[in-house]
């Protein structure tokens, strides 16, 4: 079992209010309005840019080239990978990149990418980790939980972005 399985299972409450939030139904459902989704793609972009940022910082604060090589590994699976499918399913939704570098923070954007990037510069390597953990592995488990419901959804491909191979792959290799 993985650090990060032990820490969701001694959390179990708190990781199914995270992955069974009230917004990721709505996802699900279909039923989430438009305006929401597409306020949350344009501050996923920010958020992204920041996560990213985080990934360098593991890099940098690693002692060893494998813990380098994992950083690596992250930021790369966000600047090539999560990045590109965000920027091209924001497009489907009628939002250029240009708009979205153009956003300002949304309050709550601002507060969860300080903290990670909190963390990582006053802590050590292992509270970057726990820290940045969350994001990438619980958007694999929610694409993976709901990829039966992409059907009739407007969010069907959202989810399914995330329960991609590619995906759940980039998601095992941050939990390893």
């Amino acid at each position: 079992m993985s650090i990060f399985e032990r820490f969701k299972s001694d959390n179990s409450e708190v990781w199914r209010a995270y992955i069974n939030h009230q917004f990721v139904f709505g996802l699900a459902q279909g039923t989430l309005p438009k305006k929401s989704f597409k306020k949350y793609l344009g501050q996923d972009y920010l958020f992204l840019i920041h996560f990213a940022r985080a990934y360098a910082l593991a890099a940098y604060k690693s002692d060893t080239i494998e813990d380098i090589k994992q950083a690596a590994s992250g930021l790369s699976a966000i600047i090539n990978l999560e990045m590109d499918m965000h920027i091209e399913y924001c497009k489907e939704w009628g939002i250029s990149e240009e708009t979205m570098q153009n956003l300002s923070e949304a309050t709550e954007t601002l507060a969860y990418t300080r903290f990670v990037l909190e963390k990582g510069l006053s802590g050590d390597l292992l509270d970057l980790h726990v820290a940045l953990a969350p994001c990438l592995i619980g958007y694999a488990e929610i694409g993976k939980k709901f990829q039966d419901k992409i059907t009739q959804n407007p969010y069907g491909s959202w989810i399914k972005m995330y329960a991609s191979a590619e995906y759940q792959s980039a998601a095992i290799d941050q939990m390893s």
